[in-house]
């Protein structure tokens, strides 16, 4: 599953990372339709390097003619001139495997979950977090992410209560 090699690879080479996007809802228990790993890393020269070359070990390739130090030199004019928010990598010989790297959030700007899954624990954008995210990006299917976010955040707080009251 591309999932665990993402994973993995990026454990392997110590990189630090959250998964976002519908890969993000879906371990937070909100299943939808999605095709790539969203990932947030450190946005250092180090972390891009670091992640490109853990994502080549899987068989991924820059979407782009771009390399590390050009997303570490030029991320702000990706951003803010191209609209370039996310670093894509794919897999040419499998299309269906892809990797997108958001650019316009840094790693240490957010707070991040482990979710186990499958025997091994799995770094994932916190619900809160994923949710701000959501609302910011504002496409149609951001939201209703962010309402599905609102129903299960509201759900949790309602089951965390009941726990308390049964302790009491």
């Amino acid at each position: 599953m591309l999932l665990y090699e993402v994973t993995d690879s990026l454990e392997k080479a110590h990189v630090k990372y959250a998964i976002a996007g519908g890969y993000a809802l879906a371990l937070h228990g909100i299943v939808r339709a999605t095709m790539d790993v969203d990932l947030i890393i450190s946005l250092s020269k180090e972390g891009l390097e670091s992640a490109e070359k853990a994502l080549k070990t899987i068989g991924l390739q820059s979407r782009l003619p771009i390399r590390a130090i050009d997303v570490f030199t030029m991320r702000e004019e990706y951003v803010k001139k191209r609209n370039l928010l996310a670093w894509s990598f794919v897999d040419y010989n499998d299309p269906t495997r892809q990797v997108d790297i958001l650019i316009f959030r840094d790693f240490a700007e957010v707070k991040v979950e482990k979710i186990s899954v499958a025997g091994r624990k799995i770094s994932v954008l916190a619900a809160d977090d994923l949710l701000k995210m959501k609302m910011v990006a504002a496409r149609p299917q951001d939201l209703v992410d962010a309402e599905n976010l609102k129903r299960l955040t509201a759900t949790k707080a309602l089951h965390a209560r009941g726990a308390r009251k049964k302790g009491k």
